[in-house]
């Protein structure tokens, strides 16, 4: 499905004024509050792209990265594109949350004297200073370019998979880092689909140098979610059909592919429940979900399929 922004500010914007106003007394004071923060912090979202100032801004006299996200003074947080909103319940947690952000660079924060969460709780405003707002409501085109470049040059030396092998994953598995949530293909709430293009063409130039060893394309995001259920859905009925009642492993073949099927059965008197997974090659295609018969109805619960995106088209 198409992205579109305008439709994910604006349900972005009635679930964190709901999340920040459903307990308080004064509701509608909480929501004018919201959106007078919203006129300087821009579009709520869900979270940050992982360039985002906010995540990777240093501490000051420091190298390193600041863990401003993890401290005890965060909580009940709504997040927007030039910061965010926390309601700590205590006021020591609030002012040492102030002294925390004022030792970091770029970042500024204050408290609001209108409840938000709680009317017990005292809410803080931080604001990372240096990131400026197109007239669409994201980040400044060069900003976030010069920002997500400085993030994969950092990352060079981090991607190894568990054997220590240097691996990377290609846009499909790293977009939704790379462009922040909610988003779509190439584009979110803080970059448009300009960016969102220059910045998968230079993740595809590292890529493609060599830079960051092997690279790994497990996603198959780039299909829609109806065929994305329907190989979960192909290779569930084939596995099952396929088993012989016993054997939790086995192996069929089903359109030129050797499959390695998984079989676990629960045991419930009101319906029969297995767990199916199946692998092909090695990391080449896996899904895994639920085949459940019910009354003599069958249905799959499924979870998103990964692999090969060549492999997975035989099975639609």
């Amino acid at each position: 499905m198409e992205f579109r922004a305008t439709s994910a500010a604006a349900e972005r914007k009635i679930a964190t004024i709901d999340g920040l106003t459903n307990n308080l007394t004064d509701r509608e004071a909480g929501r004018r509050e919201i959106e007078k923060v919203m006129c300087n912090l821009g579009n709520a979202v869900d979270y940050w792209p992982e360039w985002h100032p906010i995540l990777t801004i240093p501490k000051k006299d420091s190298e390193g990265v600041n863990e401003l996200t993890s401290h005890r003074g965060v909580d009940h947080t709504a997040r927007f594109v030039r910061g965010f909103i926390t309601c700590p319940y205590s006021e020591d947690a609030a002012k040492q949350l102030l002294e925390v952000v004022d030792k970091l660079t770029g970042l500024t924060a204050y408290p609001l004297k209108t409840p938000l969460y709680s009317d017990s709780a005292f809410p803080v405003v931080v604001e990372a200073t240096e990131i400026t707002l197109e007239e669409d409501g994201t980040i400044n085109s060069r900003d976030a370019l010069t920002w997500f470049a400085q993030k994969l040059i950092k990352d060079i030396e981090s991607f190894e998979d568990h054997l220590g092998a240097r691996v990377r994953e290609g846009w499909w598995g790293m977009h939704h880092l790379i462009l922040g949530r909610p988003h779509g293909a190439r584009s979110s709430l803080f970059v448009n689909q300009h960016v969102g293009a220059h910045m998968r063409k230079i993740l595809e130039a590292f890529n493609n140098s060599g830079i960051f060893g092997e690279i790994n394309e497990s996603s198959l995001s780039m299909l829609s979610l109806e065929k994305r259920n329907k190989i979960c859905e192909t290779l569930i009925y084939a596995a099952v059909a396929n088993w012989n009642g016993s054997d939790e492993t086995f192996t069929f073949e089903l359109r030129g592919e050797t499959c390695e099927g998984h079989v676990f059965k629960y045991e419930d008197v009101n319906l029969k429940e297995l767990r199916v997974e199946v692998g092909i090659g090695w990391n080449d295609l896996y899904v895994l979900g639920h085949h459940v018969t019910e009354k003599d109805r069958i249905y799959i619960l499924h979870g998103i399929p990964k692999g090969k995106r060549a492999v997975a088209v035989k099975f639609l």
